[in-house]
């Protein structure tokens, strides 16, 4: 039902915003905007998300299929099957959902958001067939969704490359905040999950392989900031990215050809499923991008940055960070339009400014819960999110947090 309120309640405050700027500040054009900017969210969600994502499905579930076929899927479920059977206690330890997670986490953490949607949703799939109660999720599909939308990414190449085109005295200067607000994220909706389906998170598996990769983030940070300068650590993180994606692909193939696969027919038999899924996902993806608009141009955020304005000068806080928060608010709601709320910030205030640096920081902390909810829990038909919304914001919130920390440690002067 959470999910039928905040949508409801997207439209509602939309049409009370638009209606107070009509009465009060007598803003004729705010009604056309609004449904203007609806019409535009639809087509989006069909032209430019839902499509497009029918190729990349059809691809990507292709090569998955072979991988299966390869027993690469499982064996990397093996692998993880330790570290998963405790924070995934409903799914069996050979169940090929763990190596389609496992894939999807793998493609989050490279940034590699073309790869890592068709393996999300391949998950979510493989989830729901555990899944007795159809129309709600379990408790593995609600951690699997958190975890996914904490984005945790180890480098944000297209933030990088996006300050580089605006001029960036050094694009890649953001890379440890938002290394660690995403990091901070992902651990925040560990716990707030856990802590819900009452997981033991001192379970000595569960803080070995925690530990470690703390220990690993820490180790990349180190090695990256000690031996590579800015320009080589956007150059390494395209070559690692890419070349493992098409290191993945061939050890697919190969591993196929070895158990004597027909890999030509494993990929048509994989692939069938792209479009239909994509399909599934439309009226999901347009009702949630059509509420969100509504929002957007009303100009609540306008609104809601007047407030938390007032609030922090009142109780002497420094507001210097309340310009960026646009970019972290939108996050939750629009890859996209938190996309667009970020090279604003940098425009308006200036690329290598606190403010600019500082929505970089939010666009890297944290991914879209609302949009991710809307996909991957319509493409398996999901309507009711039990507690998977309320334990993602949580995860955006410790991410925002901590993105205003750092930032003022890196990059605050005075």
């Amino acid at each position: 039902m959470s999910l039928n309120y905040i949508w409801s309640g997207f439209f509602l405050v939309g049409f009370a915003a638009a209606f107070a700027q009509w009465l009060f500040l007598g803003d004729n054009e705010i009604f056309k905007k609004v449904i203007d900017g609806t019409f535009d969210s639809a087509r989006m969600g069909v032209m430019d998300i839902a499509l497009p994502l029918a190729g990349v499905m059809t691809l990507w579930l292709g090569i998955m299929n072979i991988g299966e076929k390869a027993g690469v899927v499982g064996w990397l479920a093996k692998v993880i099957a330790p570290f998963f059977s405790r924070i995934f206690p409903e799914v069996p330890k050979d169940h090929p959902a763990n190596g389609h997670m496992v894939m999807n986490f793998s493609a989050n953490l490279l940034g590699l958001d073309n790869a890592a949607t068709p393996f999300g949703l391949k998950a979510m799939e493989s989830l729901q067939t555990l899944n007795p109660s159809k129309d709600e999720p379990t408790n593995a599909q609600i951690m699997f969704l958190v975890l996914h939308t904490s984005g945790l990414t180890l480098i944000p190449l297209a933030i990088m490359a996006q300050r580089s085109i605006l001029g960036a005295a050094d694009p890649a200067d953001i890379f440890i905040p938002c290394m660690i607000a995403t990091y901070v994220a992902t651990v925040a909706g560990i716990i707030a999950v856990s802590i819900r389906q009452r997981i033991n998170l001192f379970d000595s598996v569960v803080l070995s392989w925690l530990g470690g990769m703390t220990s690993a983030i820490v180790a990349l940070i180190w090695y990256f900031t000690q031996y590579l300068t800015k320009a080589e650590i956007a150059t390494v993180s395209k070559v690692v990215s890419n070349a493992v994606l098409i290191g993945v692909i061939t050890i697919f193939i190969v591993g196929a050809l070895r158990k004597k696969v027909n890999v030509y027919e494993a990929f048509i038999e994989g692939a069938k499923g792209g479009i239909q899924t994509s399909l599934t996902v439309i009226p999901y993806l347009v009702g949630m991008l059509v509420a969100i608009s509504v929002i957007r141009n009303a100009g609540v955020f306008g609104f809601v940055m007047n407030g938390f304005n007032w609030l922090f000068s009142g109780i002497g806080i420094n507001t210097d960070f309340v310009p960026a928060l646009p970019t972290a608010l939108m996050k939750p709601l629009s890859g996209s339009g938190s996309k667009a709320m970020m090279i604003d910030a940098m425009n308006t205030y200036g690329v290598d400014s606190f403010v600019g640096r500082l929505a970089c920081v939010f666009q890297g902390s944290a991914d879209t819960t609302f949009y991710i909810v809307a996909l991957y829990f319509g493409s398996v038909g999901i309507r009711k999110t039990r507690y998977a919304i309320s334990c993602g914001l949580i995860a955006d919130l410790a991410g925002v947090l901590t993105a205003i920390g750092v930032s003022y440690v890196f990059f605050h002067q005075g």
